[in-house]
């Protein structure tokens, strides 16, 4: 069961989520919180698995909370939401530690997989989210991209190819199936990997790993 937090101080779109989320008999809605500070208290109190977080909020904005989220001794993951598709709330969003950013016009179907993706170690972006962070990272600077190819230096041969499915957005389960091994010995490589590179998800392992030029 994943353990499920809805963050947004519009009381419609709390029910709303709340409707869509509670139709899917492998999610449980533990919480709900009208801004970020209810947030990190509703998440202390009941050990959320997965937060869905809104940006815009009176008293903490979603990107401080998401942050404070995945500082916790239990650190929930966070699936940003929003209805401003801007370049700004992508990149702040994902150096908090986001594991996802999906407007909120996003699908239905799209959201739930969302929520269980994530919940799995997984990322989600919105296709113009990742398009634009695609961009950006092809425009890296030569410095940026020497220092990235430094940090994936650390890696083994075997972590650099599970890292290079990882940055394609595949499971664990389908680089256990590309590679060859176990999804617990995939698990315990992306584990490594975050450590290595000094980075709190997928997202971020990614990101590098693009900035480095193993993945186009």
């Amino acid at each position: 069961m994943i353990r499920t937090m809805i963050v947004d101080d519009d009381a419609l779109v709390r029910l709303g989520l709340a409707d869509l989320l509670g139709d899917d008999p492998d999610i449980e809605i533990v919480a709900q919180a009208a801004d970020g500070l209810q947030a990190v208290e509703q998440a202390t109190a009941y050990r959320v698995d997965v937060a869905l977080v809104d940006v815009r909020m009176p008293r903490m904005d979603g990107i401080t909370a998401t942050a404070r989220l995945r500082a916790l001794p239990h650190p929930s993951k966070v699936i940003t939401l929003t209805t401003f598709d801007l370049d700004e709330y992508v990149y702040n969003a994902l150096a908090a530690g986001a594991d996802g950013f999906l407007l909120k016009d996003t699908d239905p179907a799209e959201l739930l997989r969302a929520v269980h993706l994530v919940a799995v170690g997984s990322a989600m972006l919105h296709p113009t989210a990742a398009r634009r962070l695609i961009d950006r990272y092809h425009a890296t600077s030569r410095p940026k991209a020497a220092a990235a190819r430094a940090r994936l230096d650390q890696l083994t041969p075997r972590e650099r190819d599970v890292l290079a499915l990882l940055a394609q957005g595949e499971t664990n389960a389908d680089i256990a199936t590309h590679l060859a091994m176990r999804e617990s010995t995939v698990k315990a490589h992306v584990s490594r990997i975050l450590t290595a590179l000094g980075v709190t998800n997928r997202v971020q392992a990614a990101l590098l790993a693009r900035d480095a030029g193993l993945t186009a």
